[in-house]
């Protein structure tokens, strides 16, 4: 299905989607681990999390003003440990602006917000859209529905030729939260970096219900670089416009968030309840020098989009100023990350025709530049999201860097309950499959993909392990309702040295087999290929034989299942076979 840029909505799965205020969500929430949950099968879950409440970072001191026109930079200078920071509403503060150390404490935060009361802005927990800025619309992105256009921010903007700002952390800060601001750079061909950056060493941070942007088609690198930062919490915020141009431009990769390098502590991280629009990785972490890991990492209830008229061909194409796209690649990136939980997130529109094809999430370990020999990628949960429009769905592997280098680890993934629509090669310039699954490094092992629903147009897995390090171990792949596409499974290429060489001549037990150890796969509907499952699947000639509640033509237009069908209460856990469609509605209802 092409997507027009007035069409953004998706029109399958994502009609289930629970009725609740638009863009709230409990941001406060720690999580939505019960009490003692420390695991989620093979991975493990995070252990320690970034408060991001009022409630936990007081600030009962001295209340500055500053109007317009006068100097931020002194104010921050001035500014003690407990202090209110207040910028008028409405008013530009154009620079470069140093946040420095004060030493403070958990009961003594400094607070940088707008002047305008808390009853202009939409409550704690509830997302900010540019409709707090005066903007009532945003071509190519989702209706944002305002109920009124007053401007009540206050902006920071970067204006210089090149570097990062307006916000720059000195080594050292801690304990600041920003609120109601609008901070982006002017509009020049100059190549920005970050919006906000980290000069060394910084915790205890929030950054709470922000409108960061670049501008339409200059060359924003990213939002958020957290460097070598703890304790940090992006909530209930608005990212859009971060974009590097192909060809032409200065830059090759972007991102709304990007983390995971340097050589301190890094974590635990907070990213919930955001808008986050980036051409690049929406998220990231990993893809550089680091000689450790960050740790602890919550994102839920985002929506991760990148407009359709950035795509080339689109009527209403938008890229560079001399017209060359913006370099698109995925959605969701950990090359570098330990006990991550991404849940109840909605991610759309991921193509090819760069240097990526398309995936909507990589799990993929990565000594990039051989400049991190102890990155690993593990203990990551991916649980009751929805996933739409993209080039394909999964990329897991273990691989060396372009330079030849291995990375330290990856595995303990726990994929379940996740819904992924319209994985489409030819419509997305990629290669229409699930998932593909690797390795040429690290041996891959403890992958469980279970309650799965996808529908790819090519292959359900692109395989490709090396013949030469031991084969993937423990791998699991139950409960899930999914096509074959043209062919069941594809390999990545290598000839002989690959386990899945000639793939349709080994056929599907062989493949197991010689891949993987100690593989179970079992209790899934396959709809297409039906040739050589091991026992204990059912196999499906079409998707109306399924016992979906709507199927139109090729496409399900409805999840649920009919009373009738051989999928319900099929699971080996005697649930119904497939994502768990009232679980993944819950979890992500209010998040478009």
């Amino acid at each position: 299905m092409k997507i027009s840029a007035g069409a953004w909505l998706p029109r399958l799965f994502f009609l289930l989607i629970l009725a609740s205020p638009l863009r709230s969500a409990t941001s406060d929430q720690s999580s939505t681990m019960s009490d003692g949950e420390n695991s989620d099968g093979p991975a493990e879950l995070p252990r320690d999390l970034a408060k991001s409440s009022l409630k936990d970072t007081p600030a009962g001191g001295k209340t500055w003003m500053v109007s317009s026109g006068q100097s931020l930079e002194q104010v921050l200078a001035s500014a003690s440990c407990g202090d209110i920071i207040q910028l008028q509403a409405g008013a530009t503060f154009s620079g470069n602006f140093v946040v420095p150390d004060k030493n403070c404490d958990d009961a003594h935060w400094i607070i940088i917000r707008t002047s305008a009361s808390d009853s202009s802005l939409p409550p704690e927990g509830t997302r900010l859209t540019p409709c707090y800025a005066g903007v009532s619309s945003l071509a190519g992105r989702p209706p944002l529905n305002c109920a009124s256009t007053v401007n009540v921010l206050a902006k920071i903007e970067f204006n210089g030729k090149s570097g990062s700002g307006p916000i720059i952390f000195s080594p050292g800060a801690n304990h600041y939260r920003l609120i109601g601001l609008e901070l982006t750079r002017v509009v020049s061909p100059a190549c920005v970096y970050n919006l906000i950056q980290f000069n060394g060493p910084a915790d205890h941070l929030v950054f709470d219900r922000l409108w960061m942007h670049g501008t339409a088609q200059d060359e924003t690198v990213r939002g958020i670089l957290l460097g070598r930062s703890r304790y940090v919490a992006v909530v209930d915020s608005f990212f859009t416009d971060f974009h590097c141009v192909a060809k032409s431009g200065s830059c090759v990769d972007s991102q709304a968030i990007a983390g995971g390098l340097g050589d301190n502590p890094m974590g635990p991280y907070k990213i919930v309840n955001n808008f986050l629009e980036a051409a690049g990785e929406n998220v990231v972490f990993g893809g550089g020098a680091a000689t450790m890991t960050p740790k602890d990492i919550e994102i839920r209830h985002n929506h991760m989009f990148r407009p359709t008229t950035w795509k080339p061909g689109d009527p209403n194409f938008v890229g560079g100023r001399d017209g060359n796209p913006f370099i698109v690649k995925n959605c969701f990136e950990l090359k570098n990350a330990q006990r991550v939980l991404v849940e109840g997130n909605v991610m759309e529109n991921s193509w090819g025709g760069f240097s990526q094809a398309g995936f909507a999430i990589l799990l993929t370990p990565k000594n990039q530049g051989n400049r991190c020999p102890l990155c690993r990628v593990t203990d990551v949960t991916i649980r009751y999201n929805k996933i739409a429009h993209m080039g394909s769905g999964l990329q897991i592997g273990n691989g060396l860097s372009d330079a030849g280098g291995a990375s330290t680890d990856g595995g303990r993934y726990s994929i379940h309950d996740v819904a992924f629509d319209d994985i489409s090669g030819p419509a997305y310039g990629g290669y229409g499959a699930f998932a593909q699954i690797t390795a040429a490094g690290p041996p891959l092992h403890d992958v469980r993909l279970d309650h799965i629903t996808a529908f790819p147009s090519r292959s359900l897995f692109l395989l490709g392990v090396r013949t030469s390090i031991p084969k993937i171990s423990n791998f699991a792949f139950t409960n899930s309702i999914v096509s074959t596409g043209s062919q069941a499974v594809s390999t990545t290429g290598g000839g002989a040295a690959n386990c899945a060489f000639k793939p349709e001549r080994q056929g599907i037990r062989s493949l197991l087999e010689n891949c993987f150890t100690n593989a179970i796969v079992t209790h899934n509907a396959i709809v297409g290929d039906s040739a050589g499952w091991p026992k204990g699947n059912m196999t499906f000639k079409n998707l109306q034989a399924v016992g979906f509640t709507s199927v139109e033509k090729d496409r399900v237009a409805d999840l649920r299942l009919l009373p009738h069908s051989r999928c319900k209460q099929a699971g080996s856990d005697g649930k119904n076979l497939g994502a768990d469609v009232a679980a993944v509605d819950s979890a992500t209802a209010g998040v478009l």
